[in-house]
């Protein structure tokens, strides 16, 4: 329901190629690491969004979405449900296309306001399993 194969394809063809992936560390045990990188291997550039604001996978890190210096595409998000829908509605003020919601990342309020303001969403999926099979 919060992830059809239409939306799916449009985010990850044709949103555009620079993904803010909130929640993303150096910390190799977490999945957004793993997922960070097959995205950079498919060609999208991903810019970390952590407190820490560190370098990953040689990219830029920001504390936050309102800290990136230029526009961002897609805003993957790797946080808890709790605290997706603020990172949803700061998607929206800075101008995303697309907001996806990891695997177990599920806030239908948040999904609401954030296609009410005309971008695409996808909950509950991640786009490491999704963008091969696009083949």
């Amino acid at each position: 329901m919060y992830a059809d194969a239409e939306t799916i394809r449009r985010i990850l063809t044709a949103a555009g190629d620079t993904w803010a992936v909130v929640g993303l560390s150096n910390n190799e045990a977490r999945a957004a690491h793993g997922v960070a990188e097959v995205l950079q291997r498919y060609g999208k550039r991903i810019v970390p969004v952590h407190p820490k604001a560190e370098t990953v996978h040689g990219e830029q890190g920001y504390a936050s979405l309102a800290d990136i210096p230029f526009k961002v595409d897609v805003v993957d998000v790797f946080v808890n449900s709790h605290l997706a829908g603020p990172v949803a509605d700061e998607a929206v003020a800075v101008g995303a296309k697309a907001v996806w919601f990891q695997l177990g990342v599920i806030d239908e309020a948040a999904y609401e306001r954030t296609r009410a303001a005309g971008l695409d969403m996808v909950m509950d999926r991640c786009p490491a399993i999704e963008i091969p099979r696009l083949g």
